[in-house]
């Protein structure tokens, strides 16, 4: 995975505020591990990935949200036996805690 500081600085030049997700923990199988970091600009650029793909639009959203308030959110994916894959969740049967926090300078 890319790094995501250079997007970062880039839009921080811009005058864009900022909020990165990061993956704090995980349990079973999931796509990226603690660490995996997904920078998300007030206009919607993307950098760097949590998930793969299977939940980044529920943390962009979350992100966005974050951007706004500036309360930082910590996110949970997983399924469960209620659940099915077209829910939000992991397609691999992990479980992931994502936690979105804004950048401020």
């Amino acid at each position: 995975m890319r790094d995501v500081l250079p997007d970062i600085e880039k839009w921080r030049a811009r005058g864009e505020r900022v909020a990165v997700a990061t993956v704090v923990t995980m349990y079973g199988s999931a796509p990226r591990r603690p660490g995996a970091k997904l920078a998300v600009s007030e206009s919607g650029e993307l950098a760097g990935s949590v998930s793969g793909g299977c939940v980044e639009p529920a943390v962009v959203h979350a992100a966005m949200e974050v951007i706004e308030n500036g309360k930082p959110q910590m996110l949970e994916f997983g399924i469960t036996e209620e659940e099915n894959i077209e829910q939000i969740g992991l397609a691999c049967g992990g479980t992931i805690h994502v936690f979105v926090e804004r950048l401020d300078w």
